[in-house]
């Protein structure tokens, strides 16, 4: 596959380095499987984002949020006994996913239940950043403008 080279959009944008920034982690980066993880959209700013971690308690899974980035990894703790499969489908392996934040999103509190760890997210945004109504002063009653023509 070709890359494609993004540069030339961001030549002349100013204040834009976040989007190159995803732009570029995009491009590098192959598709995971492995948790499988739901994005729900819960409220007008609230999300839940649900990994299925199954076998892995919440000593062996750690979550981490690093500027705009949240790092779910899990790292399972080693078993003494050497355990003899005949058929393994339930994965027990390490992993680490990360998740790109949007601006203002915040994490407010993550449970492990049933296998599943649920992330709560909600957007924040500060108040000096919220829209807010303009009122628009008025100068008082026009003056009439008093026009002197000379006839003709």
């Amino acid at each position: 596959m070709n890359a494609v080279d993004f540069s030339p959009l961001f030549r002349t944008a100013i204040g834009f380095d976040r989007l190159a920034r995803l732009v570029e982690g995009a491009r590098g980066t192959e598709a995971q499987s492995y948790p499988p993880y739901n994005i729900e959209r819960t409220g007008e700013d609230n999300y839940v984002l649900t990994l299925a971690v199954a076998g892995f308690s919440e000593q062996e899974l750690e979550l981490e949020v690093k500027g705009d980035t949240l790092l779910v990894a899990g790292r399972p703790a080693n078993q003494a006994t050497e355990r003899s499969f005949l058929h393994r489908g339930i994965a027990g392996r390490a992993f680490e996913r990360r998740f790109v934040l949007a601006d203002h999103l915040v994490v407010k509190g993550a449970e492990l239940r049933n296998g599943l760890l649920h992330v709560a997210l909600e957007r924040v945004v500060p108040e000096a950043l919220k829209p807010r109504r303009i009122e628009i002063a008025s100068a008082g009653p026009a003056q009439p403008k008093l026009v002197e023509a000379q006839a003709a």
